[in-house]
């Protein structure tokens, strides 16, 4: 697959997303600002994706590049199940884009991810770094920009053991904390729920003025 890095669409980028690990599932959000230099260049800006049935990926970074290595995923996680006639592992998936940025060193991909989401293991969910690194979280994990301040809310907040309700309340919590500090961050909240029955896809509107 070409990789380009041209276009405007290339360079919006700003952000902050977080993950959170309760006992049934895992939550993914993000707020939808994209910022070009000092510019906000876009409001409504994609940054979660699903990429299989039960897993979501979340981007800081990049915009162009978020897109296209979310369509490249979704298209080898397709193959993955038509071909073995199961769902591929959220680990798989963290694996399969870390290959994807390791073999794309020389010209990279501008993008932090976050790949959760609910196999036969359970609820998890990995941070993978643009140079191809792949970790497992534990808990709670936050990237792009606005981290920092997502960070002191979820540290802050987190309990092992959170219902499923407190830990999205949480989640726009420190979303909120991010957006009011962090000029590249703003506009509204989406939010993602994945369990072993839904991948659920919400936004919190008007969240910023």
């Amino acid at each position: 697959m070409m990789h380009m890095q041209s276009t405007s669409e290339n360079i919006l980028k700003g952000t902050t997303t977080v993950g959170l690990v309760f006992d049934g599932g895992v939550i993914l959000a993000t707020e939808r600002r994209a910022t070009m230099g000092n510019m906000i260049a876009s409001k409504k800006a994609k940054k979660v994706y699903q990429i299989a049935d039960r897993i979501g990926m979340t981007t800081a970074g990049g915009v162009g590049d978020a897109q296209q290595l979310a369509r490249w995923v979704q298209v080898e996680c397709s193959l993955y199940n038509i071909r073995r006639g199961r769902e591929m592992s959220v680990g798989a998936s963290a694996s399969l884009l870390s290959n994807i940025l390791n073999n794309n060193r020389m010209m990279p991909y501008y993008v932090q991810l976050l790949v959760g989401g609910v196999d036969s293991g359970g609820p998890s969910i990995y941070s993978v770094d643009a140079l191809g690194g792949a970790s497992p979280e534990d808990d709670i994990v936050a990237t792009g920009s606005g981290s920092p301040f997502a960070y002191g809310v979820l540290e802050d907040r987190f309990e092992k053991g959170m219902p499923e309700k407190d830990c999205v309340d949480l989640a726009i919590r420190a979303l909120r904390s991010a957006m009011r500090r962090d000029s590249a961050s703003g506009e509204d909240i989406s939010v993602v729920v994945i369990t072993k029955d839904k991948y659920e896809e919400f936004m919190e509107k008007g969240i910023q003025k």
